[in-house]
């Protein structure tokens, strides 16, 4: 129960001092995603309907350690359907981001933008460690924040079955792709869930016009990104 009050005065805290501070980058950072379940009403409440409710910005990120990593059934989900459901009208940000360069341009973005938005990161703690979870230099001074990435291994011209994911799922996809030599199936990476990028990946996705298309995630079906992403990419494309 105590920790449950906490998790809630810290992340009304945090909302509270970024809503007076709109120039600083608040983050609130749970140990494990599921800790904003003691703080779901403020989630509720305030960071995703302040907006419409209260005609407030507020530009709070949270860094909610996402992933079925063997932590134990109660550190392995941080609700990224709760989230999903709670998005419209773009009221927040929801990522699951795989390069660092892109977290980088996540948070860059929190500040250059003219406005504020709240960001919702599942950030699984295994791609810390991962051997191919790098970025040049130069993706950090000359890029920006890319809401989808496509497939560089593949060959567009053999592809039969695009698998469409979004986080860490997609290094257990990429291993397989390369151990197996799979140049017919490509993969592409939605690191932006809401708002929804669609013309981004609807480019993408043109680029193999007689392939299958899946959409992979480590969740069962009814949760995880699975019933937003079908609704909003368009049931005739999953």
């Amino acid at each position: 129960y105590n920790s449950l009050l906490s998790e809630y005065g810290v992340l009304g805290y945090e909302f509270g001092y970024a809503l007076a501070n709109p120039d600083a980058l608040v983050i609130w950072e749970a140990q494990f995603g599921d800790f904003a379940n003691g703080a779901q009403t403020m989630i509720d409440q305030f960071i995703s309907s302040h907006e419409s409710k209260w005609g407030t910005q507020n530009g709070l990120v949270m860094l909610l350690p996402h992933g079925y990593e063997g932590q134990g059934p109660e550190h392995s989900n941080a609700r990224p359907e709760r989230f999903l459901q709670l998005a419209a009208e773009d009221n927040m940000v929801v990522a699951n981001i795989t390069t660092p360069a892109n977290i980088f341009h996540a948070l860059r973005r929190q500040l250059i933008w003219e406005f504020r938005k709240p960001l919702v990161v599942m950030s699984p703690k295994s791609i810390f460690r991962h051997p191919k979870v790098v970025s040049p230099i130069a993706d950090f001074k000359k890029g920006r924040f890319q809401e989808v990435i496509g497939d560089e291994f593949a060959d567009k011209a053999k592809v039969k079955r695009v698998l469409v994911c979004s986080g860490k799922v997609f290094y257990d996809l990429e291993e397989r792709q390369e151990k197996d030599k799979r140049k017919d199936v490509a993969i592409i990476r939605l690191e932006q869930l809401h708002p929804f990028p669609a013309k981004q990946l609807d480019k993408e996705l043109a680029k193999y016009k007689n392939a299958e298309v899946c959409f992979i995630q480590e969740e069962p079906e009814n949760m995880g990104y699975w019933s937003y992403v079908v609704r909003e990419a368009g049931f005739n494309k999953f």
